[in-house]
């Protein structure tokens, strides 16, 4: 090597230089004649260099509408077209153009079949979705263009929208209408959905649910709340129309409070159930995270309903507690919603003395606030019969609730399965006293006192056990 002139040297890299050129040149040239290159620029009627890419990102529980709003895009505007694949190399990081370059330049892409998907639009439906592929089609002035969908698996998964066309303008307006499509035609409209989450690169993810059917004598409440609480939810969603003419807001929040198990989960059921053409969505546990992207969801889709569980955990009183994040993403997300827009906020919480004030006592963000107590005697009552769900009754029920004083609808829920399932076990259709007692005397045993708290029954500490059990659980005397 010490003995090649320095002269001899740059020669001989500019020979390698020239060579390297030539040998890509003509790769290139033959790339770019290559089916997937030749189908992209023939339908545009320009190279690749020239062609402009205009791409739009979305969640990815968006690509069921994303994928509805390109199949109506084609509908429209080439009914019959056929989308086509990209196939060779690792596809989940690159971009469609990217993709496209790389065939023209190493030709290590090539022309094939769509990768295909499912994603679901309701509780038992799915549709088919492209995961990669592109479709030739037009833009509404009648310019050629392509429309490519591809999901994107790295650490800011998302599905993406990507128009190629000769200028911009085209593009955009192609990107625009199957926005507008989407909007309008996104079928989690009107859907119950479940926020989640997935421990796997942070992902949210939607559940359906069906929409609950409750009637209004399901709902056991002391006398005119329920009233009060469909007037306020329900009675703004049936005026809309007629309350924004008159300048008034739609926007309104309600707080249901009481213990555990008091039926405040059950409420919120039956006004799904009454808001039938509203989009729900349930916000529990670690799904709070993503409190922003669940009342984003519901501004798209209005009317809604958004549902917080167990506000407390995450809506705390600052002076006594940290402040979690959380706490400012529900304040800023309750406040983001603009009075025209049709969002009712529902939380729930079994601890209304704990609240952060900003939360409760600010106007906009809580207009209502219902306490839903432990049922009384008469609740109680109805309870029993409506649990007992049209089985006989000969059993004296006054006994009953006097035995069950102080417990929940939950408690009453949970005793009525238990006094038909001793009747089921007698080959019995008919609930006696027996039944009644049977069941009753198992649930005040000893070993039953974390069933009994876990279905909220009110014990009180400073009593013994057994007197506690002997108050509020003794059965009644057969007659």
């Amino acid at each position: 090597m010490t003995d090649i002139e320095l002269a001899d040297a740059r020669a001989l890299a500019e020979s390698l230089r020239q060579v390297y050129t030539a040998v890509a040149e003509r790769i290139g040239e033959a790339n770019a004649t290559s089916p997937l290159v030749a189908k992209v620029t023939e339908h545009l009627g320009c190279p690749l260099s020239d062609v402009v890419v205009v791409e739009e990102k979305y969640r990815l529980y968006e690509h069921a509408a994303l994928q509805t709003a390109a199949d109506l895009y084609l509908d429209a505007h080439s009914p019959g077209a056929q989308w086509f694949g990209i196939v060779g190399g690792e596809r989940r990081w690159e971009s469609i153009i990217n993709m496209l370059l790389a065939a023209m330049r190493e030709g290590s892409r090539m022309l094939g079949r769509p990768d295909y998907g499912t994603a679901p639009i309701g509780p038992d439906t799915t549709i088919e979705v492209v995961q990669l592929g592109l479709v030739a089609t037009a833009a509404p002035d009648g310019t050629p263009v392509l429309i490519g969908l591809s999901n994107k698996d790295d650490y800011d998964s998302h599905s993406l929208l990507t128009v190629l066309a000769a200028r911009r303008d085209v593009a955009s307006a192609v990107r625009d209408e199957v926005n507008r499509l989407k909007q309008d035609n996104d079928p989690f409209r009107g859907q119950v959905l479940s926020f989640g989450f997935s421990e796997h690169r942070e992902n949210e993810l939607l559940t359906f649910l069906p929409r609950p059917e409750l009637d209004p004598e399901e709902v056991v409440l002391p006398e005119g709340r329920l009233e009060a609480i469909e007037e306020h939810v329900v009675g703004i969603a049936e005026h809309a129309d007629r309350l924004t003419e008159a300048g008034q807001h739609l926007r309104r929040g309600l707080l249901l409070y009481g213990p555990p198990g008091t039926g405040k989960t059950h409420t919120t059921r039956y006004l799904i159930g009454r808001l039938r053409e509203h989009t729900a969505l349930l916000m529990t546990g670690p799904a709070m995270r993503k409190i922003d992207y669940a009342v984003a969801v519901a501004r798209k889709l209005q009317p809604s309903i958004v549902v917080v569980e167990d506000v407390d955990l995450i809506a705390e009183d600052r002076s006594h507690h940290e402040t979690s994040p959380l706490l400012f993403s529900l304040l800023d997300a309750m406040d983001g919603i603009s009075g025209d827009v049709d969002v009712t906020f529902v939380l729930t919480t079994n601890r209304v003395e704990v609240l952060e004030k900003a939360l409760v006592q600010r106007p906009g963000r809580v207009d209502l606030a219902v306490e839903v107590p432990p049922p009384d005697a008469a609740a109680r009552e109805r309870l029993i019969r409506l649990y007992a769900r049209n089985r006989p009754i000969v059993a004296d029920t006054a006994k009953v609730v006097a035995a069950t004083e102080g417990v929940t609808a939950s408690f009453i829920k949970e005793l009525l399965r238990r006094v038909i399932l001793v009747a089921l076990r007698s080959d019995e259709r008919v609930l006696t006293d027996d039944h009644f007692d049977t069941a009753l005397q198992a649930m005040a045993g000893d070993g039953q006192a974390l069933t009994r708290a876990l279905l909220g029954s009110q014990e009180t500490a400073a009593q013994p056990k057994q007197e506690r059990t002997a108050a509020r659980l003794q059965p009644p005397a057969c007659s």
